[in-house]
């Protein structure tokens, strides 16, 4: 496939023992939960460094040094610009992202994702970088009323985040309403489910791609 115009932002938190996944580690444990974490994150930086894109950014936030097999993730991330979060909030956090993913790689469309669905593919990916070629925004519905992925043609686009409150069911409602209200359209793409509690982990699995990280850690854990 022709090479997309577009940057791939994932926004990412380091997977440390205690700090990633802490709703499904009342489950697994902290450290399982680190290690699920981790194959999440490893499984969707493959599918964004397989789609056709001329900009892949990772917006990180957390000590890689308490990973665990750092070496791996940190081989991975040298394949993007990494930028570091900033902002006191999500919400903040994800409108900085955008602007510094356009200020590192150039001021072009680009489609953020985070690190809770790992059954993203590139195939996926590349059809909703097309579609935000066609339109002003594009928005993935996350099953729980969040979103997954929100497509914007330019990075001040994302600017409205900064307010809207984050992991409640109107979240997606509320990102819609939000962009439309600035008179930007937005085109609505698959939905699909985040991983957050161990309850998500086997419909969330059974999309994912043959031979998966997140599959393997997930089937080891019992879950």
């Amino acid at each position: 496939m022709t090479q997309l115009p577009v940057t791939a932002l994932v926004v990412a938190k380091a997977p440390v023992p205690g700090e990633a996944k802490t709703r499904l580690a009342a489950t697994t444990g902290p450290e399982m939960a680190a290690v699920i974490a981790a194959a999440a994150l490893l499984d969707t930086l493959d599918a964004v460094l397989a789609t056709p894109v001329s900009g892949r950014v990772v917006a990180l936030t957390g000590d890689l040094d308490q990973v665990h097999s750092a070496d791996v993730l940190r081989a991975k991330l040298d394949e993007f610009t990494v930028v570091d979060q900033r902002g006191d909030t999500f919400g903040e956090r994800l409108a900085n992202a955008h602007a510094d993913a356009a200020a590192a790689v150039g001021d072009q469309p680009i489609i953020q994702i985070g690190m809770d669905t790992p059954q993203v593919t590139a195939d996926l990916l590349a059809r909703c970088a097309q579609t935000l070629l066609g339109a002003d925004a594009v928005l993935g519905p996350a099953s729980d009323g969040g979103w997954w992925l929100l497509g914007v043609r330019t990075a001040t686009m994302a600017d409205c985040l900064r307010n809207i409150p984050t992991s409640r069911s109107d979240t997606g409602a509320r990102t819609r309403k939000a962009l439309q209200d600035r008179g930007i359209d937005v085109v609505m793409v698959d939905e699909l489910a985040d991983v957050d509690t161990a309850a998500d982990v086997e419909s969330v699995r059974r999309d994912c791609p043959p031979g998966g990280r997140f599959a393997f850690a997930t089937a080891a854990a019992g879950l």
